[in-house]
């Protein structure tokens, strides 16, 4: 299968980098309803240092759409997915979700890949008393006072990210942890949940050091980390950041002193840096797509998005189809387009759309799920172009992962 760079993975899902995707999804075979559609809107920055992992989103969400398109739409109506560019900006998101809400006359709004646009876009929902389903990390997402009733959260979040795969790190990889973070909200927030779990684990925080976002240099952090002599470097950091910084880490040498550790390990950066420079790096993931040896869901799931697309979904991907299917489903199981109403529906939901048991905790909308441990593949290990990662352990979904309801600020 002929490789694929960062913007490969634009082009291979229909994006051209510095546009929209100005065709809604809404299936081309005429599906013969008279109905107007049912509509969800989906920023996500198709432009900037995430492109191509919003890219992704786009593609899972896609694939979801012309499914229930496939099979009559929902409540005999087709239905649509309208995507805008929010360029990784909160004030062009909030811009984004308005003109959707106003303008397109979405039912339902999606996407987004970072905490503070998801905080912009959810705002927009809120005054709309729509349901926004996030599928991007974020802590406050679930919390007051940016929660509401409409809100709901198919991604794990830097909490639960820190500490499932923290928990694993200090027990298989060693004690003494420094930790390099990206310097906004995702960066900060693993940060702080590493240094939580660490300590309850008996380890030590020996050093943390903040990057700018988009940084292009690293070098001058590395010898810092050497002198404090960790036994892991927790890159916490996305996208761009996390392609740079383990090269430059790679180019420095530092793999042979230490263990390196990405807490989203993404398959997007792995195969630009290629499989030396990323050998041995550990990371967590919400999904990987070998998953589908051993769960039916995902290997359907995986099937269907290589038939679509010609190649595995990387786990962004898993997000978007994940949370438009159950969105979906549950509008048809109310018989209804009403947010209220459906959110109710939503709450306490049991699933399995694409890797195994998830449920929504009823008092936030937060989904638990398995995170699973992964081991980058070095040039002799890699099975092909795309298996790049091995799953060395499963951290089990769990509430004791994820802040109490009341810590939230909920009363249940």
């Amino acid at each position: 299968m002929k490789a694929v760079n960062r913007r490969g993975f634009l082009k291979g899902t229909g994006m051209v980098a510095g546009g929209l995707l100005v065709e809604s999804i809404s299936g081309r075979a005429a599906l013969g309803q008279t109905k107007e559609p049912i509509k969800i809107g989906f920023p996500v920055p198709l432009t900037g240092p995430y492109g191509p992992e919003a890219a992704d989103q786009v593609a899972g969400a896609t694939l979801a759409f012309e499914e229930f398109n496939a099979r009559g739409g929902v409540l005999g109506r087709k239905v649509e997915l309208i995507v805008r560019d929010d360029q990784l900006k909160p004030g062009i998101g909030a811009q984004r979700a308005k003109e959707l809400i106003e303008n397109e006359k979405v039912h339902f709004m999606s996407g987004v890949l970072a905490a503070h646009i998801q905080m912009a876009v959810n705002e927009q929902t809120k005054n709309a008393k729509m349901i926004y389903f996030s599928i991007s990390q974020s802590n406050e997402i679930t919390a007051v006072p940016d929660w509401s009733p409409w809100t709901f959260h198919e991604a794990i979040n830097p909490h639960i990210t820190s500490q499932a795969v923290g928990s694993w790190a200090v027990d298989k990889l060693g004690k003494r942890v420094f930790v390099l973070y990206a310097d906004y909200a995702f960066g900060r927030q693993l940060l702080e949940g590493f240094k939580k779990i660490v300590e309850a684990k008996g380890g030590a925080l020996v050093g943390a050091i903040p990057h700018p976002l988009g940084a292009t240099d690293y070098s001058g952090f590395f010898p810092r980390i050497r002198d404090a002599k960790p036994d892991v470097l927790v890159l916490a950091n996305f996208g761009k950041d996390q392609l740079n910084s383990v090269k430059q880490a790679h180019s420095f040498g530092l793999k042979k002193e230490l263990k390196l550790l990405c807490p989203v390990l993404l398959m997007t950066t792995r195969r630009e840096a290629g499989a030396e420079v990323f050998e041995g790096v550990y990371g967590g993931t919400s999904f990987y797509w070998e998953l589908a040896e051993r769960i039916p869901s995902a290997k359907r799931f995986v099937e269907a998005f290589q038939k679509r697309w010609g190649r595995p979904p990387i786990d962004y991907a898993g997000y978007a189809y994940s949370a438009i299917r159950i969105l979906l489903e549950s509008v048809e199981r109310v018989g209804t387009i009403d947010s209220d109403k459906v959110a109710k529906g939503l709450e306490g939901l049991v699933y399995d759309t694409y890797k195994g048991r998830q449920w929504i905790r009823k008092c936030d909308h937060q989904s638990l799920q398995d995170v699973y441990i992964l081991r980058s593949r070095g040039p002799r290990d890699q099975k092909g172009d795309w298996g790049v990662f091995e799953i060395v352990a499963t951290i089990p979904a769990s509430e004791a992962l994820e802040r109490s309801c009341k810590a939230l600020g909920h009363e249940a």
